[in-house]
């Protein structure tokens, strides 16, 4: 596995139930870096998310026996939410569908069909937040730094 300075090895979830379009983004996804995991539900989602604990999620709306706004739901009620960016990737695009996904704490909507750089481009931001949330701050300004 490969990953450049901007995917060191970053795990994403992807929530998909479409076998196709499931292995169009993981192996987009794996060919520039990142470490894919999958689930094909909802509820399959939420167990993976506790298992890989990844920098960031892709989840499509329309699935099986939990869609992905109850995944949402189920992720603001936990506080997951705020610890894993999700984009959203879906056919849905009603304006109605954007607003709940963003309302239920999502970080993007994209609309199937898209280009490979549109989601390239979007997981990249996704995980960039992640990476500035969880490094450590700089140290006050006039103190030495320690190299380990």
């Amino acid at each position: 596995m490969k990953g450049s300075p901007e995917t060191p090895h970053c795990r994403i979830l992807i929530v998909e139930d479409d076998p196709m379009v499931l292995e169009l983004i993981t192996t987009r996804l794996e060919l520039a870096g990142y470490q894919t995991f999958s689930a094909r539900d909802g509820h399959q989602g939420l167990e993976r998310l506790a298992e890989v604990r990844p920098a960031a999620m892709i989840l499509d709306i329309n699935m099986p026996r939990l869609d992905g706004f109850g995944v949402l739901r189920k992720m603001k009620e936990t506080g997951q939410i705020a610890r894993v960016p999700v984009m959203v990737l879906t056919a849905r695009n009603q304006g109605t569908d954007v607003q709940t996904a963003i309302q239920l704490g999502a970080r993007d909507f994209l609309s199937k069909p898209f280009e490979d750089q549109q989601l390239l481009a979007r997981v990249a931001r996704l995980v960039r937040r992640t990476i500035a949330r969880s490094a450590p701050p700089p140290p006050p300004p006039g103190l030495p730094v320690l190299e380990l």
